[in-house]
């Protein structure tokens, strides 16, 4: 049965909670991505603080709705979408879900067993057994987050931070994003890769006010530090991506540092593997809980021994191609509707112009940026390429692509939610 959406967090406990959930190894190997060759380290940090603090406003706005409407994110999306075709984005998050969850397993024994010289696969079986039992106590596991984690956070990114900037600062890599507004692309598709899982957490907070700054606050400081740190050991290592790990871990005690990330780097996991279950239940509300977060946790964990999750990264990042739009969707609708009027119940309609302004700022995210993929996926890169031709939008545009879509999903949602607000309110 679903858990009573208790609402015990308060300021201190959300805001720690999502600032441990910004605490990642995925952001200083991202950094990578967010230079800008040819510029000073001053122009990439702008480009990263732009997209931290874009990313956390809408990160916030679509976290706060839940502590109103006391529901998880994917029901929530039914007063948007309606009951049934809530069902789409639902099946979405499950497989993204499962797939950041085995992720970020992979990212924790690879890091553990570099720390250690050791094999991977007793770190596999520890972090999902780990994160499982978290899932399964996720309240618990939400206010020892919030409380007590954080500070072991950050005395471990203080040290690394201490430690890169001890060593002399190169000029950054000639590599990286083609303009300014692509770096803070990357940047901002990190606050807004948790938009499908933001409420499940939300609806725990005190109020509307809590969850927006203690999710848009908490977790924008968290991506400012980690992408900054990641751009302070390119330059102080001439390393990128996965490398950058490696290069932490040279310095003076610097494993045992990163080992307290890894350990950290346990909530990404917990909350993937929770807010699969979660989302199940928009399908399956009978379902316990409890034992949907443990087949969670063991799909992710087997995954992570046997599956390449490199080759899945792709994917996951189309999948959040399609949640990009919808957060830009889900802020317009839900802020311009009267107050008590969103229907989260079983038999919500769909509203049909709302899923258009939904495919048609996926449509422009894809004519901006078309996601990449190479062998098999390849001819959905070469589609989009050519539709980009057709239309003469240059490949190199150099275009925020989450902007765009954000930009035409929530436009022509205002543009049929703004007249129906206005007939409302004359009616009443």
């Amino acid at each position: 049965m679903t858990e009573p959406p208790a609402q015990t967090l308060g300021m201190r406990d959300t805001f720690g909670l999502w600032a441990n959930l910004g605490v990642s190894l995925l952001l200083p190997v991202a950094a990578a991505f967010a230079v800008l060759p040819g510029r000073s380290l001053g122009a990439s940090i702008l480009a990263i603080v732009t997209g931290a603090v874009i990313g956390a406003i809408l990160l916030g706005l679509t976290a706060a709705p839940a502590a109103r409407e006391r529901v998880p994110a994917m029901v929530l999306l039914r007063g948007l979408l309606g009951r049934r075709v809530s069902y789409v984005p639902t099946a979405l998050n499950v497989v993204q879900c499962v797939g950041w969850a085995t992720f970020e397993i992979v990212i924790i024994s690879e890091a553990a067993s570099r720390a250690l010289s050791a094999p991977r696969w007793p770190f596999v079986l520890a972090a999902g057994l780990l994160a499982t039992v978290m899932a399964v106590r996720p309240l618990g596991a939400m206010r020892v987050l919030g409380r007590y984690a954080v500070w072991v956070a950050l005395a471990a990114t203080a040290y690394l931070f201490v430690r890169v900037l001890s060593h002399p600062l190169n000029a950054l890599p000639h590599e990286g994003a083609v303009s300014f507004w692509t770096a803070v692309d990357v940047v901002i598709a990190m606050p807004i890769s948790w938009f499908p899982l933001a409420a499940d957490y939300t609806r725990h907070s005190r109020n509307a006010r809590t969850a927006f700054v203690g999710a848009g606050v908490g977790y924008g400081v968290s991506t400012i530090a980690f992408f900054t740190l990641g751009l302070l050991a390119l330059a102080a290592y001439g390393t990128g991506g996965f490398d950058v790990v490696g290069a932490l871990l040279a310095v003076p005690v610097g494993a045992l540092a990163v080992l307290v990330l890894v350990a950290l780097e346990l909530d990404e996991v917990f909350a993937n593997i929770y807010s699969t279950a979660v989302s199940t239940q928009n399908f399956a509300a009978r379902v316990d809980r409890r034992l949907l977060a443990v087949a969670v946790g063991g799909v992710a964990t087997v995954l992570a021994l046997v599956v390449d999750a490199t080759s899945y990264e792709a994917f996951l990042f189309l999948i959040g191609a399609v949640f990009v739009p919808l957060a830009g969707v889900l802020v317009v609708a839900y802020y311009l509707a009267p107050r008590g009027s969103w229907d989260v119940s079983e038999t919500a309609p769909a509203r049909v112009p709302l899923i258009v302004g939904w495919a048609a700022g996926f449509v422009a995210y894809q004519l901006t940026l078309p996601t990449y993929f190479d062998g098999v996926g390849a001819g959905w890169t070469a589609w989009w390429a050519a539709r980009q031709a057709n239309l003469g939008i240059p490949a190199d545009n150099g275009w925020s692509a989450s902007l765009v879509s954000l930009a035409v999903a929530s436009l022509l949602t205002a543009a049929v939610t703004v007249p129906a607000t206005l007939r409302a309110r004359r009616r009443s």
